[in-house]
């Protein structure tokens, strides 16, 4: 199928706005490529200490006989329900490098937090943040420096793109990522949300939210919407970086193993074969637009606006939004899974998952298929399904197995990807309008302006906001407080527009990946904190959000705005943001963290 010729524009536009930075950057990762290996290259002590705690075999195959080894970067612990299956992981790889005349280490453990702990605390304000932390983690235990290949152990919001933006300061080496799956459907996504509700209003108590959360996360695996941790795994799969079809095989599934060990496999063909491509040379410009459409076909996390432009610097590569804005005029939206549906992330993979997703994409040339993956099979080998039947095996995807959650590219659910991005004197910012209804898309209402979340949860439980209201929520970005994700506020706004009043929200911060049918105009940049126009709302101010028009307008005369003068961050929310929960250690990232829109990047 002959390429799309926006996504073939929006290509050509990134290739020709990175041709310095990529250049360079694939330079550095060719020099790297070309040193001879680790043990050969290292004095005898740097050998000795790197591998004195292997066993004797081990230590033979890597030091003598000059064996391939892996590095196993583990974003393991047992707070995050996904996580916690990365306890076995090392030792099933280990097996495996040792049955194939390999080695394997543990190069490096990352932190990892969980999102769903630390919505609506302090705590919050770390997690953007993490991300950074992440990649610099991977890199320390890389720089060890004596590895032919990486296995990247990670699944959840932050700890993906961390891993693989540390990943990519090692693009000479081949590496696999490798997803643990999501747990068993519990209590439906839409019911969770329906008591949370009832819990905003004082209709249910703590008991009855506290149960009905805990029927919905209650085992190992990742949660089953499709939020931030879920369109990694997505991501990872349009990218080739995956064993295909890994992203959605439950834990518990002896299919989960098997993967595993193939994952392994992968990278010591790659490495033995002479014929990888390592992963700086892989994610690409056309592979970094693959990522986008898959995102948008899938109703994506508006996270990855952020995550995915950190992602392609950290390989020489510069997108933006209105990237982002082009492919979704173009790429339909394929998928119905919470929240955009009513159906969680185990239903999407019986429906077809991945494979059918990406299948469907290449048929109508909204991916590009000359790219370069893990496998030598390349991205069309990602459009089939992995299964067990007298060993590990493929098998063609077949048609969507439920209309009602996936659909073919020739019949959508929606000619676009329900993202949008708005421009206006409340500067620039996103929309993720695919779980919107239609005649919410344009929202015109006077402003109630906040300085924290807790103010707005404070407001809406006194009755304030009884009315038709568009919820401005400053200081949110990521040099004001580190762009905590704004999820709490979904219920109570939810609640309102039930009732049956026009509502919104603006912000500079972040929403869940979860959030969905308020409308929402976030990471609004720039910051008010970096002097950017939320600090010139004023309470009463009548604010357009058209999703349809694409604009964010403060419906103030051009001359009476400019003369207005920008508000500031007052001091004792500054100060309550800079101490507490470790957010001290995490001055210097707010400090020089960059706009949303180049990624909230904290290294560049």
């Amino acid at each position: 199928m002959k390429l799309h010729p926006v996504v073939a524009a929006v290509t050509e536009r990134i290739r020709e706005r990175s041709a310095t930075s990529r250049e360079a950057y694939l330079q550095r990762v060719q020099a790297a490529g070309q040193r001879d290996r680790g043990t050969d290259r290292l004095g005898c002590a740097n050998v000795a200490h790197a591998f004195a705690a292997l066993p004797a075999n081990d230590k033979l195959r890597v030091v003598s006989e000059r064996a391939p080894n892996i590095a196993i970067v583990n974003s393991y612990n047992d707070m995050l329900s996904a996580h916690a299956p990365y306890a076995t992981y090392p030792d099933i790889i280990k097996d495996e490098a040792r049955r194939h005349g390999a080695t394997a280490q543990v190069a490096a453990g990352v932190p990892a937090m969980c999102d769903g702990v630390t919505q609506g605390t302090a705590g919050m304000e770390l997690s953007l943040f993490s991300r950074d932390t992440i990649a610099m983690a991977t890199a320390v235990g890389l720089t060890h420096d004596v590895f032919d290949a990486a296995l990247l152990l990670g699944i959840c919001d932050k700890i993906v793109p961390g891993l693989l933006i540390g990943a990519l300061q090692f693009g000479h080496l081949p590496m696999v990522f490798v997803p643990g799956g999501p747990m068993p459907s519990g209590l439906s996504n839409s019911a969770k949300a329906k008591v949370r509700e009832q819990a905003a209003q004082g209709l249910v108590g703590r008991e009855a939210l506290l149960d009905a959360e805990s029927r919905a996360y209650h085992s190992p695996g990742t949660c089953t919407f499709y939020g931030t941790a879920n369109s990694n795994q997505m991501l990872m799969e349009a990218m080739g970086l995956h064993v295909p079809g890994a992203a959605f095989v439950q834990p518990q599934d002896e299919l989960r193993e098997h993967l595993t060990r193939e994952a392994v496999r992968t990278v010591l063909g790659n490495v033995r074969a002479r014929r990888f491509t390592p992963i700086g040379q892989q994610v690409d410009e056309r592979c970094i637009v693959n990522a986008m459409s898959a995102l948008l076909a899938t109703g994506g996390s508006t996270n990855h606006l952020i995550h995915w432009v950190a992602v392609a610097r950290a390989a020489g590569i510069v997108i933006d939004w209105d990237d982002f804005d082009r492919l979704s005029a173009v790429v339909p939206l394929l998928a119905r899974v919470y929240p955009n549906g009513v159906a969680d992330v185990n239903h999407f993979q019986a429906a077809g998952g991945p494979g059918y997703v990406i299948r469907e994409l290449l048929d109508a040339g909204l991916m590009h298929e000359d790219v370069a993956t893990v496998r030598e099979g390349g991205i069309r080998e990602f459009t089939r399904v992995p299964s067990m039947g007298g060993g590990l095996a493929w098998r063609d995807v077949g048609p969507s197995g439920d209309d009602s959650v996936l659909r073919p590219a020739s019949a959508p659910f929606s000619p676009t990807g329900g993202l949008k991005l708005l421009t206006g004197n409340l500067g620039r910012s996103v929309i993720k309008v695919s779980a919107v209804p239609e005649e919410r898309h344009v929202v015109e209402a006077p402003a109630r302006i906040f300085d924290s979340q807790d103010q707005l949860l404070a407001a809406f439980k006194a009755g304030e906001l009884e009315r038709d209201v568009v919820c401005v929520v400053r200081w949110q970005g990521p040099r004001a407080n580190g762009m905590p994700e704004l999820h709490k506020l979904t219920p109570p706004l939810a609640v309102l527009q039930g009732r049956g009043f026009r509502v919104a929200l603006v912000t500079d911060g972040r929403m869940s990946g979860a959030s969905g049918k308020v409308p929402a105009a976030i990471h609004v940049s720039p910051e008010a904190a970096a002097g950017g126009p939320l600090a010139r709302v004023r309470d009463g101010d009548i604010v357009r959000l058209d999703a349809v028009q694409g604009t964010l307008q403060a419906m103030v005369g051009a001359e009476a705005w400019e003369a207005r003068d920008p508000a500031s961050m007052p001091h004792e929310l500054k100060e309550a943001n800079a101490h507490g929960h470790g957010r001290e250690l995490f001055a210097n990232m707010r400090r020089h963290a960059l706009e949303a829109e180049e990624g909230a990047c904290t290294w560049l």
